[in-house]
């Protein structure tokens, strides 16, 4: 059977996607071509191009101390998240037993609850706890957030894979942890990987539940971003903004070539 490409929807369909990719695609290039500019505001069209907003970024410490702890929440989130979600997705995908589906829906329910109800729930909790404004609170919260990404992705690696290796390698004598080093993670680990990639950027662009949460010393990028553009209109923020944006472009091409987008958002084999 023919396969149906886009032109077979008509002109009118064709028209309606590249308009929409360039409702999606302009903001976002407007930002990198307002990062050059050689204005002291932010403005377009500029007069001349100018890296001078790039090297301001390096004079500005409350950006440079936000990017630090982002990345370091970013690295944390992901692998306490994938040591979370492995195990997980191994139990839900291999066993039968009580309370399967609960723990499914618990483990994603971050998905379905507003990130501005997670913020206000966690700053009482860390509140009355006396937690607020520790790295490790801050920590805690992302990584809860993003296990739904990494057990989706591990999940789709797990379910279907023959368990023939793995018995063969039991039956020979391995202990289950052998089994699961040398057979079971090496077979998956293209999904772990991918869950871990789409963890860290998900955790490095929150910033709904995190303005709950950060404190002036203990704050993420995209919040310091969000109090910077309140209070002033340099371009710093657009030059900021912009290697976010080719930042997460990288890893998303990343984690294509090592799972695959499609299966990432669709759960295409």
């Amino acid at each position: 059977m023919k396969d149906k490409g886009l032109g077979s929807n008509g002109i009118g369909s064709l028209i309606f996607h590249t308009l929409f990719m360039i409702f999606i695609i302009a903001p976002l290039a407007v930002i990198i071509l307002v990062s050059f500019s050689d204005k002291g505001y932010i403005s377009m069209p500029f007069d001349g191009v100018s890296l001078r907003w790039y090297r301001a970024i390096l004079d500005a410490p409350e950006l440079m101390n936000a990017l630090w702890i982002s990345i370091w929440i970013g690295l944390g989130a992901a692998t306490v998240a994938s040591l979370v979600a492995v195990p997980a997705a191994i139990a839900i995908a291999r066993y039968r037993f009580a309370g399967r589906d609960a723990l499914m829906a618990l483990l994603l329910s971050p998905l379905m609850i507003p990130h501005v109800v997670l913020g206000v729930a966690f700053l009482r909790f860390f509140s009355l706890m006396g937690w607020s404004g520790s790295f490790m609170a801050l920590l805690l919260v992302h990584a809860l957030i993003v296990v739904p990404f990494s057990l989706r992705l591990t999940l789709g690696a797990i379910i279907g894979l023959s368990r023939d290796a793995e018995l063969a390698a039991r039956s020979l004598g391995a202990s289950r942890w052998i089994a699961f080093r040398r057979i079971l993670l090496p077979l998956i680990l293209p999904g772990v990987a991918g869950g871990w990639v789409l963890s860290f950027i998900q955790s490095f662009d929150e910033v709904t539940m995190t303005v709950f949460i950060a404190t002036p010393g203990m704050t993420t990028l995209p919040v310091a971003l969000y109090h910077r553009v309140s209070m002033l209109t340099d371009p710093v923020t657009t030059s900021v903004s912009a290697i976010m944006i080719v930042g997460t472009m990288v890893m998303m091409f990343i984690l294509d070539r090592l799972v695959g987008i499609d299966r990432v958002l669709i759960g295409k084999k």
